[in-house]
């Protein structure tokens, strides 16, 4: 018993230990974020509907990386865990390569066809117009983030999160500092609207990719330090075997991203007044999620690690304990939405109908949110970390893409319900997603070693 007891303290710690720097990070993430909303939306409602429109884009590319790096941390980790160094250098070679190559086609389609893009979320041509203006400069940004997320998601797949959390907050912060001034124009600088906010953002994004470098360069001790041909040496055999984990999670996050922006898009056709809605209350539900995410990441980290080693039963044991954790803090989170509504609500400049949309929305989220944190927490803590990813790839598609998406557009063109109501209807899919994840995860059919 007491042995039982130790091995559970143990667990929890070096869980909090990991979590707790990338819940920070994310807090700041998404607090800054929600920052730079308030200052746009001083500007109105159809400025922050068209960097909302904007960033669509931006939030599909992030997650084929994230669905790309997500696959390729399962035998990262159990890399980690086995202490193979060698093949850790060349996973990550292949990672920045492939995610160069991603970034170059979503920068080219973001150019050539800023307008159109657009036009698929608003039909006021003033909200295309600011968010052409905003794309095409923003755009670039998604070379930079391509590297600069694999030395960042990657370095947790090996517990080291601290230095890399360090480095993404002074980012976070100097784009908020350049977004105050270029925004509004204040230090003598001139007053530019949404091209000031999409500047701040490229110049802070350079900024981070170049200190990530130069804490490689540095940190000697850190498993991706090493000279540029260890990171090109990846064989045709390892490429094979870790897109056989990773296209799976790519084509999920992709296929979920997709369907958020077509869910965004279907509200679109409600009002540009929907459009800035459903903005606000993303980040604010994204907020109250971040101690979710960071433990969902340091559970897949801590989950991967174990399997490398072979101690299957072990992993399935230390999963359980994390998922109690997580029910506690879905709980919470749920409360903290209701609680956090009404002064969110006080600070933008909408009229009485948009705040009263505003209101609506977030106290349906509140509650929305339960299932879709559930199937996070099993699909992006446990499953993927058992290699299980073909399985969450089909329950993905068919949940969101098949469910959530069809619902979302029948509530808008067929029943033309309001805002709040199209919100709940679509999350349907979300509760079954949760309930088949969740019965996946007790049959234990998920855990694999794949190394």
């Amino acid at each position: 018993m007491e042995n039982r007891i130790k091995e559970s303290t143990s667990y929890y710690k070096r869980l909090l230990l990991l979590a707790v720097p990338i819940v920070i990070q994310h807090l700041i993430t998404v607090g800054l974020n929600l920052v730079d909303n308030i200052m746009i939306g001083r500007l109105g409602a159809l400025p922050l509907a068209a960097v909302g429109s904007a960033n669509q884009v931006y939030s599909i590319y992030e997650m084929v990386l994230f669905g790309l790096f997500s696959g390729a941390a399962v035998p990262l980790a159990q890399y980690y865990g086995a202490r193979d160094y060698k093949n850790i250098k060349r996973i990550v070679g292949m990672d920045i390569t492939v995610g160069l190559s991603a970034a170059l086609v979503t920068l080219i389609m973001a150019q050539l066809f800023a307008p159109q893009i657009i036009s698929l979320f608003a039909e006021e041509q003033e909200v295309i117009r600011l968010g052409t203006q905003y794309i095409r400069i923003a755009s670039f940004t998604y070379l930079t983030v391509a590297v600069s997320f694999v030395i960042s998601y990657n370095s947790r797949s090996v517990q080291i999160v601290k230095v890399p959390t360090i480095i993404n907050i002074c980012c976070i912060l100097t784009n908020t500092l350049l977004n105050y001034i270029l925004i509004y124009g204040n230090f003598g600088a001139p007053a530019l609207g949404v091209r000031g906010a999409a500047i701040a953002t490229l110049i802070a994004r350079i900024i981070e990719l170049a200190s990530l470098v130069i804490y490689l360069c540095v940190d000697k001790d850190h498993p991706f330090h090493g000279k540029l041909s260890e990171f090109k040496g990846f064989s045709r055999d390892l490429f094979r075997r870790v897109m056989r984990t990773a296209m799976p999670v790519v084509v999920s996050e992709g296929g979920w991203s997709l369907g958020v922006t077509l869910t965004f898009a279907a509200y679109g056709k409600i009002s540009a007044e929907a459009l800035a809605v459903m903005q606000v209350s993303n980040v604010l539900c994204v907020f109250c999620q971040c101690a979710s995410f960071g433990l969902g990441n340091a559970s897949a980290a801590l989950t991967g690690e174990t399997l490398g080693q072979k101690e299957t039963a072990l992993a399935y044991e230390n999963t359980k304990k994390y998922m109690k954790v997580q029910w506690l803090l879905t709980g919470i989170m749920t409360v903290m939405i209701l609680a956090l509504r009404g002064p969110i609500a006080s600070i933008y400049h909408f009229d009485e109908q948009t705040t009263t949309m505003l209101m609506l929305a977030l106290g349906v989220f509140a509650f929305t949110m339960i299932p879709r944190m559930i199937a996070y927490a099993v699909q992006c803590g446990i499953l993927r970390a058992g290699g299980d990813t073909l399985f969450c790839m089909a329950v993905e598609l068919s949940c969101n893409l098949g469910i959530e998406v069809i619902l979302a557009y029948v509530s808008v063109l067929v029943f033309h319900l309001p805002l709040h109501l199209c919100i709940a209807v679509a999350a349907a899919g979300n509760l079954l997603k949760a309930i088949i994840e969740y019965r996946r995860y007790l049959s234990k059919k998920w855990i694999n070693v794949i190394i």
